[in-house]
């Protein structure tokens, strides 16, 4: 069995190579964000960012995320990230009509910027919305006190806004005026 620790330093490591940085170990992605696997354990190996990586614990890490950031290939040859791109990659995602709601979680010290700015994608291509609050709230609490943002995601959609719907369930749209912002709700954690 293969322990937390050692798949959790995996998952960061393929998150920080496949979303933001495949440079750092001479990784090529194609257009579409994919990996090739081989390539992937070869290029981590050389650089000596982190050891002993090979298909199995690559496969465990795809497996038991619990946010399902990663998906393989239906020929298990390539490996990418199913969304949080820091760099440009083409998902090839269909746009597709949100449900009347959506969450954004976030810290109480980014509140009063999103409100006068709306929320925008940072260093990422999109904005990260969920269908949940529960969800939101875990987003939330990785950057401080959380708060959560609801979200008129249909009337977006319906004033041109284009949705998409990530393979691990995560909405992504370019950016969400404040204008759309109808509620926000301070969580007791």
């Amino acid at each position: 069995m293969t322990s937390q620790n050692k798949l959790k330093q995996i998952s960061k490591f393929l998150s920080f190579v496949l979303r933001h940085k495949p440079e750092a170990i001479d990784l090529t992605l194609d257009p579409h964000g994919w990996a090739n696997i081989d390539e992937l354990i070869d290029k981590a190996s050389a650089s000596n960012e982190i050891e002993d990586i090979d298909r199995n614990l690559i496969q465990d890490v795809v497996d038991t995320n619990d946010k399902k950031r990663f998906i393989i290939s239906e020929d298990g040859q390539h490996i990418r990230a199913n969304q949080g791109h820091s760099i440009h990659v083409d998902l090839q995602l269909q746009s597709s009509v949100p449900p009347e709601f959506l969450y954004h979680g976030t810290a109480t010290r980014f509140l009063d910027s999103i409100l006068e700015e709306g929320l925008k994608p940072q260093q990422r291509q999109h904005v990260h919305l969920s269908a949940d609050k529960e969800t939101a709230v875990t987003v939330g609490q990785r950057y401080g006190k959380p708060v959560i943002l609801k979200i008129k995601s249909q009337l977006m959609y319906e004033q041109g806004f284009e949705f998409y719907i990530s393979e691990n369930g995560v909405w992504l749209t370019s950016y969400v005026p404040s204008k759309f912002i109808i509620d926000k709700c301070l969580t007791e954690v």
